[in-house]
């Protein structure tokens, strides 16, 4: 058995619990004992596995998978999983994947769902993002596996900021589901190359993005260092990836600095693994992330425009911009909350198709680990991928009920662009590009164009996520359109099975679009 992966402050929060909840999973029953990362996968293995599996789930209902961090009571049952479930494609948090990767016994047969499900003609699309932002859109990301070096999908990469020049501070951060800040650069403290670079860090999967703010307080140039590191496995001496300089042109007119300027579309701080050196990844364009192309740190300047000045946002957790109302510069976060993806939309199951390419990949899996069952995991299948299919039509002629010119999607979170894709009911509009601060005037007249333009007729909220979506519902109100549900990742109260989750998402839409 492998040491089981926790982190201190998991450790701490069960020991405040009391430890008190149940655990599912143990060596003393008979049945297959199965853990998955979701409840939605844990609902297509029961009606799979039947009376021969128990199954349990690392994440709960009601939470969410982008940022979820596993308990004790989630690391016992991994370490008493006979098969392991995850949807991967980088759905769920990192530590999630970890503490799963880490405690499974040695053989325990570990699957990704959403990318085993491809050789059972499961459809995938790409993650396209386009904020449509008024400055460029910066994030970081990690292009490449990195498998010549033994990395996995537990492995990080350390993107670290090890020096800053410039006439203010810098600094890069995300801001959380709920609006809690978490530093990636912040320059104010300098940078501790002692305890490399821990502080000024950002620890990414291979094959990985994720969105952040950046701040500057100052106008000028800034130049920004960093270098990169590969961590295969927790403890290994890291591999060198690179270092390079990025240029920043802040509030100053960046064709004085000299070489290409970014200043509008997507970038990304990338390091390529495979190929061990670091550059930036634009679209000049705003074609979205498969329209970019490689640029030469040391030729580009990154553009930061005076429309970019933001006022510092009241509440304690921005002490560290400023004072309330203080003038920053500022280049948006653009998606809300902790987020880190890669290149393929990982939500496969909006399109019920999908979900039964995950059903025949569950029945194969549980039939290698209990060939006795056989049989019987065959039967329920069978039983089960009928009732998909006829759920697949009961979806696909709901929404196609919808009068075509009321079919526009208004939701706060990318996870229904296969819903979009296999339905026909476009994504038409998302919240405000830019959590850390309140939606701007023209975030907000975006939306509302949206909302009147199209003649919406009502603005969808997930549940588990209706903290972060106080604008959304504002904008429907003062547009008098309606605010329904829709369920995406997570099941809940009154939603607890998958087919219950997409026949009531196709019946909200047509009750709330026709």
């Amino acid at each position: 058995m492998r040491t089981p992966w926790l982190t201190a402050a998991v450790v701490a929060a069960v020991a405040l619990s009391g430890c008190t909840a149940p655990v599912a999973l143990s060596d003393s029953d008979a049945r297959v004992q199965v853990v998955t990362t979701t409840g939605i996968l844990a609902d297509l293995v029961r009606n799979v596995g039947g009376d021969r599996v128990l199954v349990d789930s690392i994440v709960p209902d009601n939470a969410d998978a982008h940022a979820y961090e596993p308990t004790l009571r989630d690391v016992r049952n991994v370490v008493y999983a006979d098969v392991a479930f995850s949807n991967y494609l980088l759905l769920e948090a990192q530590n999630v994947i970890k503490a799963l990767d880490a405690n499974l016994r040695g053989g325990v047969p570990n699957i990704s769902l959403a990318e085993g499900a491809t050789k059972y003609a499961a459809e995938i699309i790409p993650l396209v993002e386009d904020a449509s932002l008024d400055t460029i859109w910066l994030g970081m990301r990690v292009r490449g596996a990195g498998r010549q070096y033994g990395a996995n999908r537990s492995s990080d990469v350390l993107l670290s900021a090890t020096h800053v020049s410039g006439p203010g501070d810098l600094v890069a951060y995300l801001t959380g589901s709920f609006g809690d800040p978490e530093f990636y650069v912040n320059s104010v403290d300098g940078f501790d190359p002692a305890d490399g670079y821990k502080d000024d860090t950002a620890a990414l999967p291979p094959d990985a993005h994720t969105h952040m703010s950046w701040a500057f307080t100052e106008p000028g140039v800034y130049r920004l260092t960093m270098e990169a590191r590969l961590a295969v496995a927790q403890g290994s001496k890291p591999v060198p990836l690179g270092r390079q300089t990025f240029t920043f042109a802040v509030g100053v007119d960046p064709h004085s600095v000299g070489g290409t300027v970014l200043g509008a579309g997507h970038a990304d701080i990338a390091v390529d693994v495979d190929e061990r050196r670091m550059y930036l990844y634009a679209d000049p364009h705003g074609g979205g992330e498969v329209h970019q192309e490689v640029y030469d740190p040391a030729t580009t300047v990154i553009e930061v425009p005076n429309k970019a000045l933001k006022q510092v946002p009241s509440g304690r957790g921005y002490r560290f911009l400023g004072r309330p109302g203080d003038k920053v510069y500022q280049l948006p976060q653009a998606v809300l909350g902790r987020h880190v993806h890669g290149e393929i939309d990982p939500h496969l199951w909006q399109d019920v198709g999908n979900t039964q390419s995950y059903v025949e990949l569950i029945r194969d899996t549980l039939i290698g680990v209990d060939p006795g069952g056989a049989v019987e995991y065959g039967r329920n299948a069978d039983a089960y991928l009928a009732e998909l299919t006829a759920l697949d039509t009961y979806v696909a002629e709901t929404i196609a009920s919808i009068p075509p010119a009321n079919r526009h999607l208004v939701t706060t979170h990318d996870a229904f662009g296969y819903l979009a894709d296999a339905y026909g009911i476009p994504v038409a509009g998302f919240v405000t590009p830019n959590p850390a601060t309140e939606p701007s005037l023209a975030d907000r007249v975006k939306l509302t164009e949206t909302i009147r333009n199209l003649r919406v007729r009502a603005v969808f909220l997930e549940p588990n996520l209706r903290a972060r979506s106080s604008t959304l519902v504002e904008v429907a109100g003062e547009q008098g359109v309606r605010v329904c549900p829709i369920y995406g990742d997570a099941f809940d109260d009154t939603v607890d099975t998958y087919v219950r989750m997409m026949r009531f998402n196709a019946d909200s839409l047509k009750e709330c679009l026709s």
